[in-house]
């Protein structure tokens, strides 16, 4: 562990070190398909991929100029990975980074994820890589699944209206295939993949639609669709009075209605964040708490706040513990259950935060992961530990997007 006022200067030291193996199983055989999610025959064999004994958990960022680079959170080595468009936006899956701009999206593997086997997980290692972009007009906004190896990859460019999805079994093997491009209305909109389906938000109403695009069923109203997350349960879609989310049961896609609390008044949520794949996420209601969604209770709770933040994520574990961030840039553990403050970091990001530049707050089962690209640093923070700093990194390159990869 790093002393916080001693933080480390992250140097690049090639590529070779991403693939340099730590505490790893064996390499598997070469027999399965690669992009094939791990079968009870294979038991997480996945051809071109190394299986680990534990996950090789990392920091994917992307800069303001789009140079890309990994630091391993186990060694605390450093890679570049390669270049892609300058960012105006980014959203990773915990695997892949899909860097947006006005005019595409570039897709970067990082070549570290986590197989959920329900009561277990396989981790595994492949070659990082820059796979190619996807063009469009206006900063697409992207959704992803909880898988790294089936389904899609949802896109929705606002300026054109176009709505892309893509096969995510065949980003596993490299290669970037459309399969489906269809025209919905310029403006804000979703592309949300569910399963083999994928819901498209846009014009006040959302449509289900099969692999190939063909629509599925009558339209559902979702006003102002804004935010999406895909839980353990399924995926969330906002709307102006509450969420639409999209199951499926019995290869048949589903669409239910969670509505907000009667009389409440409170904003409305415009983004979710979570541990990921947990059943209960986290919104910013502005300016009067925090919006709590179970997806598994298909409830909304409004949690009282200490005080005003403008960023929060829900670990979702056994002590029911939320992250907040405030507009001075401290990290606040919070009670998921009573909003009560159980301890928060000193100022951080405040520089960032004022200045308008993106701010990542990440969670795991663990810690926490904060980036500041106005103080040119990152940190890891242990949030059941008094919110104490564990790491702060000082890379060489200033990391505009942060996603933590491999876990």
């Amino acid at each position: 562990m790093l002393h916080p006022a001693s933080p480390r200067r992250l140097a690049p030291l090639g590529a070779l070190l991403l693939f340099a193996l730590a505490g790893c199983a064996a390499p598997v055989a070469t027999g399965a398909d690669p992009s094939a999610e791990p079968t009870a025959d294979t038991h997480g064999e996945i051809a071109g991929a190394t299986e680990l004994a534990e996950p090789a958990v990392g920091l994917t960022s992307i800069d303001g100029e789009g140079h890309v680079s990994h630091l391993d959170l186990l060694d605390e080595t450093t890679v570049d990975l390669g270049t892609v468009r300058a960012p105006a936006a980014m959203h990773s899956d915990g695997r892949y980074l899909f860097a947006s701009d006005e005019t595409g999206v570039s897709v970067v593997d990082s070549g570290v994820w986590t197989w959920d086997h329900v009561d277990h997980f396989h981790y595994y290692r492949a070659e990082a890589k820059v796979l190619g972009e996807v063009l469009g007009s206006g900063v697409a906004t992207v959704s992803t699944s909880n898988s790294s190896t089936t389904g899609g990859t949802g896109l929705f460019f606002p300026d054109s209206g176009e709505a892309v999805l893509l096969d995510t079994e065949a980003l596993s093997k490299g290669e970037i295939v459309e399969t489906f491009r269809i025209a919905a209305a310029p403006g804000n909109g979703l592309v949300v993949p569910a399963g083999s389906f994928a819901a498209v938000a846009a014009a006040d109403e959302v449509t289900l639609h099969a692999a190939d695009g063909a629509p599925l069923g009558e339209p559902v109203a979702c006003v102002e669709p804004a935010g999406t997350i895909t839980t353990r349960v399924g995926a969330v879609i906002g709307c102006r009075d509450g969420a639409l989310l999209v199951t499926v049961e019995e290869e048949k896609p589903a669409i239910e209605r969670i509505p907000y609390p009667e009389g409440s008044t409170a904003p409305r949520a415009t983004s979710f964040a979570n541990r990921e794949g947990r059943p209960t996420v986290a919104a910013v209601a502005d300016g009067a708490g925090i919006w709590m969604l179970d997806t598994r209770e298909r409830s909304w709770t409004l949690l009282p706040a200490p005080e005003p933040v403008v960023q929060v994520t829900a670990v979702d574990d056994k002590d029911a513990t939320v992250l907040a961030l405030t507009a001075d840039g401290r990290v606040l553990v919070l009670d998921g259950e009573t909003g009560a403050q159980r301890a928060a970091s000193s100022p951080l990001v405040g520089e960032s935060l004022a200045a308008g530049r993106p701010v990542s707050l990440i969670a795991d089962q663990q810690r926490a992961y904060l980036n500041g690209p106005s103080e040119g640093r990152m940190w890891e923070i242990d949030f059941a530990d008094d919110a104490r700093v564990a790491r702060e990194f000082m890379p060489e390159r200033t990391p505009l997007f942060v996603a933590e990869t491999g876990r």
